[in-house]
C-alpha cells in the first residue's frame, strides 16, 4: 500500500514539475514582448533558428544559405537552418496538427508566407503575437503606414508578420523573337491564338499559376473582388484559349520552375514570374538567353508584399526575432535586391535610408539597368483579398483543368 502511495506521489510531483515548466515556458514567451531589445538579443545568442521556406527558386536558396546564414552566425551567434518546403500550405497543416495535440515546442521558428496562408494561420491562432514593433530595423526603416505593408492580400497584419520583400507580376519573353510584346489582355489573347502551342501557365496551386489566373480575372473585369457572373465568363475565357496552349491545354506545367524549363528549351516563347528580376537572374546563370526581357500588361499588373512570421509554439522566439530584424537591415535588404543574388524588391523604405545606403542601391540600379522597375510600377495593382484565392483556384480546377 505504501509503495502505491509513493508511486502516486511521484507521478503527482512529476506532473507538477512538467506543468510548472510549461507555464514557465509560456510566461517567458509572453515576457519577450515586454523585454528591451538588448535583452532579447542576449537571449537569442546560441540558439538554432529553423526558417521554413518555399524552395522553388535557386537564387532565393543561395541567398539564404551562402550569404544570410554565415553572417547571422558571425554577427548574432545564431545558427540558421533553412528548411525547404514545396508548398507553404504544408507549414500551415503542420502547425494545425501541433496545435491540436498541444505541442508547445515546435520545430518551426520562422515562416515565410503571405496571402491566404497568413489568413488561414491567423484564423486558426497559429501565430505567436504582435512582435513587429519590437524590432529596431522595422521601426527605423519600414513605412509602417503604407497599405502594402499594413495589409497582406487585404488582411490586417496587426504586427503578426514583418515584410521581407516586395514583388510585381511580369511576363518573360525572348526579345529576338517577339519584337512587340502584348500591351494588354486583348493583345495577349490575340498573341496566344496566333502562336498556338507557344504559351502556357503553371497549374494551381502553384503560386505563379494562381497569380496569372487572378491577374487575368482582374484585367478582364477591372475588379478586385469576385462576382459569380464574372467567374462564369472567366472560365469561358480560359477554356477559349485552352486549345491554343502548350499541348492544347491537356496538361499544364506543375510549377513555375517547370515553365521556366519549357521557356529555356524554346518549347514555349513566354514564361512568367512574380519577381521582376527573376528573368535577369536566369540570364546571369546562363539558364535563359541573353535576349530575354520582361513586360507587363498595362491593364494592371499584380503586386504584393511577402512576410516573415513566428508561430505560436516556436521554440526559439528570441532567435527568430533577431534573425528577422537582421533580414530587415539595409545591408541584408540591399544584398537581396542585387540581381546577382536574389533580385527581390525592398521591404524597407528608400526614403528612410542614409545617404550612404541610398548610394549603394542607386549603384545596383545603374549597374544592372534596373530603371525599368520604376516604369512598370505605374501599372501596379494590389492583390485581391485572400478570401477569394481559394474560390478562384477551386473554380479553375473544376471548370478548366478537368474540363
Amino acid at each position: 500500500m505504501k509503495k502505491i502511495i509513493s508511486i502516486a506521489l511521484l507521478i503527482l510531483i512529476s506532473l507538477s514539475i512538467l506543468s510548472g515548466c510549461t507555464n514557465q515556458d509560456n510566461k517567458e514567451s509572453l515576457n519577450l514582448l515586454e523585454m528591451k531589445w538588448e535583452v532579447i538579443s542576449n537571449e537569442a545568442e546560441g540558439e538554432t533558428v529553423n526558417i521554413y521556406m518555399w524552395a522553388g527558386d535557386k537564387s532565393v536558396n543561395e541567398y539564404m544559405d551562402n550569404w544570410v546564414k554565415p553572417l547571422v552566425k558571425e554577427e548574432l551567434n545564431i545558427n540558421l537552418n533553412r528548411v525547404a518546403i514545396n508548398d507553404p500550405k504544408d507549414m500551415i497543416n503542420k502547425l494545425i496538427t501541433e496545435k491540436d495535440v498541444e505541442k508547445s515546442n515546435g520545430s518551426i521558428d520562422i515562416i515565410w508566407m503571405n496571402g491566404e496562408n497568413f489568413k488561414l494561420a491567423n484564423e486558426n491562432n497559429l501565430l505567436w503575437g504582435p512582435f513587429a514593433d519590437k524590432l529596431p530595423n522595422y521601426n527605423k526603416y519600414v513605412d509602417k503606414e503604407a497599405d502594402d505593408i499594413k495589409y497582406d492580400f487585404g488582411e490586417d497584419t496587426m504586427g503578426m508578420e514583418v515584410p521581407f520583400g516586395k514583388s510585381q507580376f511580369v511576363f518573360i519573353y525572348d526579345s529576338n523573337i517577339i519584337k512587340n510584346p502584348p500591351k494588354d489582355i486583348n493583345e495577349l489573347t490575340n498573341w496566344i491564338k496566333q502562336n498556338p502551342g507557344k504559351f502556357t501557365y503553371p497549374s494551381v496551386p502553384d503560386f505563379t499559376g494562381s497569380a496569372f489566373i487572378r491577374q487575368t480575372y482582374m484585367d478582364l473585369f477591372k475588379k478586385d473582388y469576385i462576382e459569380e457572373k464574372d467567374l462564369s465568363s472567366m472560365w469561358d475565357y480560359m477554356n477559349e484559349i485552352k486549345p491554343y496552349l502548350w499541348r492544347q491545354g491537356e496538361t499544364y506545367p506543375e510549377s513555375s520552375a517547370k515553365l521556366d524549363m519549357l521557356y529555356s528549351n524554346s518549347e514555349v516563347l513566354m514564361s512568367m514570374s512574380y519577381n521582376p528580376l527573376h528573368a535577369f537572374n536566369k540570364v546571369q546563370s546562363g539558364e535563359f538567353k541573353e535576349s530575354t526581357d520582361v513586360f507587363v500588361l498595362k491593364d494592371g499588373t499584380l503586386s504584393n508584399t511577402h512576410y516573415l512570421s513566428v508561430p505560436f509554439n516556436a521554440t526559439n522566439k528570441a532567435g527568430a526575432m533577431a534573425v528577422i530584424d537582421f533580414l530587415l537591415s539595409p545591408k541584408a535588404q540591399t544584398q537581396k535586391l542585387n540581381p546577382s543574388n536574389w533580385g527581390d524588391g525592398l521591404a524597407i523604405s528608400y526614403d528612410k535610408l542614409s545617404d550612404e545606403d541610398k548610394l549603394k542601391i542607386d549603384e545596383i540600379y545603374k549597374k544592372n539597368k534596373l530603371e525599368f522597375l520604376n516604369e512598370i510600377r505605374k501599372y501596379k495593382i494590389p492583390e485581391m483579398k485572400a478570401e477569394y484565392i481559394d474560390q478562384i483556384e477551386k473554380g479553375w480546377n473544376k471548370n478548366v483543368s478537368k474540363n
